[in-house]
């Protein structure tokens, strides 16, 4: 192969090959600006947010030993046990197997009671507990189920989502058997998200970086990359004039 074939095959493929990664660099760097210059706690509504209530006396409370055997009897496995609360009262909130199925269950702390599930009524009342700015509710939904691509995904359901108009402009997520808020989500929320999309070019679950996909455009991007340095190895004048000099 003559220099002046490999000249032309080089620049041929470095010229397909930006075509073919030119528009997804571009959207990597609009998510990298975007990234960089949004404030990740508004983006996670941690501005938004009450702090988690705190207790301040145990004094009163039952012992988990009274309920746990009734609870895992025929074979549950405890996952979890930690105090909450729930709308200003103290729950054990215990997480158990129970047939290869994750259980929730609230106890109440002082009089060992089973917690009834999760109105729709408290949950609009736990969505405006957490929230630090007063705004209206302007839609309640109940979730059962969620696709890959939803905002709520691979969080507990059924959940209630909360929304609220300005100045809070966010969508507030309560879970039924938690009872307790899961996430926050706004519209800067929603434009992170369908960037991080673009930028893992995970296109069914948005959170795989181990995607074939972005493995390949990794890898043409590298040769891309290699066959620039080729080009101007193979037609630079410095180049040329420094072998000539050492040739001499």
């Amino acid at each position: 192969m003559t220099k002046r074939t490999l000249i032309q095959n080089t620049r041929k493929w470095h010229r397909y090959l930006g075509l073919l990664l030119g528009i997804q660099f571009l959207l990597w760097t609009i998510g990298g600006l975007y990234f960089s210059w949004t404030n990740i706690d508004e983006i996670r509504g941690d501005n938004l947010k009450n702090e988690t209530r705190k207790l301040t006396s145990l004094s009163d409370f039952i012992s988990p030993s009274i309920f746990l055997p009734k609870l895992l009897k025929d074979s549950g496995s405890l996952l979890s046990l930690k105090l909450t609360t729930v709308l200003n009262e103290p729950y054990y909130e215990v997480v158990y197997l129970f047939n290869d199925d994750k259980k929730v269950r609230l106890i109440h702390a002082t009089s060992g009671s089973l917690r009834n599930v999760l109105t729709k009524e408290e949950a609009v009342l736990l969505a405006m507990e957490k929230l630090n700015v007063k705004a209206n509710v302007t839609k309640i939904e109940f979730l059962t189920e969620t696709g890959s691509h939803h905002e709520y995904r691979g969080r507990p359901l059924p959940a209630y989502a909360v929304s609220f108009d300005a100045p809070a402009n966010t969508t507030i997520y309560v879970s039924e058997a938690y009872a307790n808020v899961q996430t926050f989500r706004s519209n800067k929320w929603r434009v992170f998200d369908f960037l991080w999309m673009l930028h893992t070019m995970d296109y069914q679950e948005r959170d795989n970086f181990n995607n074939w996909l972005l493995r390949a455009f990794s890898i043409f991007g590298i040769f891309t990359i290699l066959s620039g340095f080729s080009l101007y190895i193979l037609t630079s004048k410095k180049i040329k004039s420094f072998r000539k000099i050492s040739e001499a």
